[in-house]
């Protein structure tokens, strides 16, 4: 079973024309989602989409989930931070 998808989590677009792009959660609600990937969809103008139209991939990072549950803004340079990070974990020496 699928986890619950949430803030800040990271999914994968199954359909569309973003087909294949990673993108971070900004809000939800009982059928959709608004993601953003910081690039060609912003925080400013987010993609409202069907969750069944969605994977979940990971949690995402702590600091942004924090802060999207306090409402901070976040910028498009935090969810591409994200992202990458998520891409490329650091590796622990």
């Amino acid at each position: 079973m699928a986890p619950e998808i949430q803030k800040s989590d990271i999914v994968l677009s199954q359909s569309g024309r973003d087909q294949g792009r990673m993108m971070v959660v900004l809000d939800t609600d009982a059928d959709y989602l608004l993601l953003a990937d910081g690039r060609l969809r912003r925080v400013e103008s987010p993609k409202r989409k069907k969750r069944k139209h969605v994977r979940f991939v990971s949690h995402g990072q702590e600091e942004l989930a924090r802060r999207l549950r306090e409402g901070a803004k976040l910028s498009n340079s935090d969810v591409r931070r994200a992202l990458q990070e998520w891409q490329q974990p650091t590796i622990a020496e």
